[in-house]
């Protein structure tokens, strides 16, 4: 096999990091995963993932964890409410008597990120993960790669798998191609016990999902299992708006003034988002890898993830093509049909440009008509069309 007495360091422990660390350790790859928390502990995870059918399922059922999944996920989270900016109801799945399971193309189970992540680093081999690593920089030295942590730590490592998201340190090795921005900024927040803190909104989610349009802008938002909210607000505005707009984004009245601003035509039931002061809102200019983006393919360093193709959440994608990265590349780097891993990278970086052309522009094309005057309309007009 290809990986025969190879060490493999795969760089951030997210779920395609993780996914990926499982496929190889059942094929008898020597993996470790460095990530730069301290511990499985440290920080609370974000919102709610679907999962689809032809790959985070996929990936899921090849790494034999489907039915661990099975008694994980949530039933019914996935059910979704569509309203706009007055809180009206225009599409309730809560209605509906769904029959769609596992098997169903269109099926999407809903997972907390937590849970999920818990799941895949139990499958793990123990000392798998090699916690808080929080890499400055790799080199190539001879035929291996030096990795340096900010801990002071260095390891070698035959092959370097980058799965470090957005900022990764480990695509520029890979290509020097850079995303653009996607012209939408959204402000992230998560609202703990929203029984009680955010009551009205708690009602609407209804255990499941929300997305509301109006005046080219969006709020979406998730129950979580814990019982709090995550939402974000999205909307048009310039990639420094941020940085430029003067506001304290850990306190929430400020937010809170420019939401009764700019999203003025807004039902006061929305505010109710903003009275929970004790967690900040984090502002997030969402950017996108070119659709058209290719790399010659490196014999020992590849990404996978949104290291690899970064774009909008708009379209439930990102999880899910990055858990069938690590499915497709597990599978060249241990196919014994090739003779060298160059040949293998090649082969899954050819998979990934081909899935992310199309899944990029329809997540682009989402991006901006749900951010447009007909965003309701068109939501709708998809909804009916499925």
């Amino acid at each position: 096999m290809l990986l025969d007495n190879k060490q493999i360091a795969i760089i951030g422990g997210g779920p395609g990091g993780l996914t990926l660390a499982r496929l190889l350790q059942q094929k008898g790859a020597d993996v470790k995963v460095y990530e730069r928390d301290l511990n499985r502990e440290q920080r609370i995870q974000g919102g709610t993932l679907d999962l689809h059918t032809e790959s985070g399922l996929a990936a899921l059922e090849k790494s034999g964890l489907i039915e661990e999944f099975k008694a994980t996920y949530r039933p019914g989270n996935d059910r979704l409410r569509v309203l706009n900016e007055k809180a009206e109801i225009f599409f309730d799945e809560h209605e509906k008597e769904i029959t769609r399971d596992f098997g169903d193309a269109h099926f999407r189970p809903e997972i907390d990120r937590g849970p999920l992540r818990s799941l895949l680093l139990d499958s793990l081999n123990p000392e798998t993960v090699v916690w808080d690593s929080h890499i400055i920089s790799i080199e190539k030295v001879a035929d291996k790669w030096k990795i340096i942590f900010k801990n002071g730590q260095t390891v070698f490592a035959d092959i370097v798998i980058g799965s470090d998201g957005a900022n990764s340190k480990i695509r520029p090795f890979v290509t020097l191609i850079k995303p653009f921005y996607s012209g939408v900024t959204i402000l992230e927040k998560n609202i703990p016990n929203a029984e009680i803190n955010a009551p009205k909104i708690y009602n609407l989610l209804q255990g499941g999902k929300i997305m509301a349009f109006g005046d080219s802008k969006t709020i979406s938002g998730s129950v979580k299992g814990d019982g709090s909210i995550d939402f974000y607000i999205g909307f048009n505005a310039d990639a420094d708006w941020y940085k430029n707009c003067g506001i304290d984004f850990k306190n929430n009245t400020e937010v809170l003034e420019w939401f009764k601003k700019e999203y003025s035509k807004w039902d006061n039931v929305y505010q109710e988002l903003f009275l929970y002061a004790n967690t900040p809102f984090t502002p997030r200019p969402l950017h996108c890898m070119p659709l058209d983006q290719y790399w010659d393919s490196h014999s020992n360093i590849t990404i996978i993830g949104d290291a690899a193709h970064l774009m909008p959440p708009y379209a439930g994608e990102g999880v899910n093509m990055a858990m069938l990265d690590a499915l497709q590349l597990s599978e060249s780097l241990t196919n014994e049909n090739f003779t060298d891993l160059k040949t293998a990278i090649s082969h899954y970086e050819k998979q990934m440009f081909e899935r992310f052309a199309k899944v990029g522009k329809e997540t682009m094309d989402n991006t901006e008509w749900m951010h447009s005057p007909d965003g309701l309309k068109n939501i709708l007009e998809m909804f009916q069309f499925h």
